[in-house]
């Protein structure tokens, strides 16, 4: 097992198949960059080798046996020791339905099982820099294959929110960066990212991809909405 002194980005894997274990690994460690510094096949022994080793990413699936990755997610996330651990939980669109509630559950974002290998490799440096993993494209078909609807508290939860506020909520439903929006509303990148800090604050996000749930929960963005 590779030492935590070791440079670059660490991963943990949490998988219940060891041949998707073994393919991720693979595909990680040809960038010298990134170190896998462990894997397990389920939820509770995942928990436990992230209490160990303290990596900087966890590679999440959310089906296995016993403890899911919902709920070893919400363990990592609760433990104050790995507050600088952040979980991007692994996902097949057509068939995982519980995307939303491994958001809720503190995972900063989510990746196809079918990534291409320099997809792989950048989406771990982007969450291991503190970027949640939602471009365009994945946040529309994930929320999709979810079925978010606007809950009945939505008109209370955005009357905290100005208008201005509003739009920033909506550009980051969509997957857009802080680039993206400070293009779109005409404002500095800067000041998209103050405008972020307070949808956090005020809507009680723990990061980014909440912030997208909440976009889908309020009608601000629906499935199916153009980019």
């Amino acid at each position: 097992m590779t030492s935590v002194d070791s440079p670059g980005v660490r991963v943990v894997i949490v998988d219940d198949q060891s041949l998707v274990r073994e393919g991720l690994r693979a595909l990680l460690e040809r960038a010298e960059d990134i170190t896998v510094v462990g894997e397990a096949g389920d939820g509770r022994d995942g928990v436990a080798v992230v209490s160990a080793e303290r990596p900087d990413v966890v590679l999440m699936d959310i089906r296995m046996p016993g403890t899911d990755g919902i709920a070893a997610t919400r363990q990592i996330v609760a433990d104050p020791a790995l507050a600088g651990v952040k979980v991007v939980v692994l996902t097949t669109f057509d068939t995982d339905r519980h995307i939303i509630d491994a958001v809720r559950a503190g995972a900063c974002g989510f990746l196809l099982k079918d990534v291409t290998p320099d997809r792989l490799r950048e989406a771990v440096r982007i969450v291991a820099a503190g970027d949640a993993l939602l471009s365009p494209a994945v946040t529309r078909r994930v929320m999709r294959a979810a079925a978010v609807a606007p809950t009945g508290l939505a008109a209370e939860r955005l009357s905290v929110l100005t208008d201005r506020e509003r739009e920033v909520l909506a550009e980051l439903g969509a997957g857009r960066n802080n680039e993206e929006i400070g293009a779109r509303l005409h404002m500095s990148p800067a000041t998209a990212r103050t405008h972020i800090g307070r949808l956090l604050s005020k809507l009680g996000a723990r990061d980014r991809a909440q912030l997208v749930v909440a976009a889908y929960e309020t009608g601000l963005v629906r499935p199916g909405d153009p980019a």
